[in-house]
């Protein structure tokens, strides 16, 4: 089974074409390019797959991937 971090990663290279090899739990959504519109999406799946719901506010573009898949956790633990 897949740790939450690695079925993030897959959500953001899937939706958003981000090579595997620029992923990394300190890089940001910005540094990877992506846009509003992919965050919605993102947070949209991350919902479907994960089975937890991230408020818009909550998922921001200068959030990092380890602080995403803390939330995410975190939201699980509930």
């Amino acid at each position: 089974m897949s740790t939450t971090y690695d079925q993030l990663v897959e959500i953001v290279t899937k939706l958003h074409d981000a090579p595997r090899d620029r992923t990394s739990p300190d890089v940001t959504f910005a540094q990877l390019d992506i846009d509003s519109l992919t965050m919605v999406e993102i947070s949209m799946r991350i919902e479907r797959d994960l089975g937890v719901h991230i408020d818009d506010n909550e998922l921001q573009e200068d959030l990092t991937l380890g602080a995403t898949t803390k939330l995410i956790d975190s939201k699980l633990a509930q």
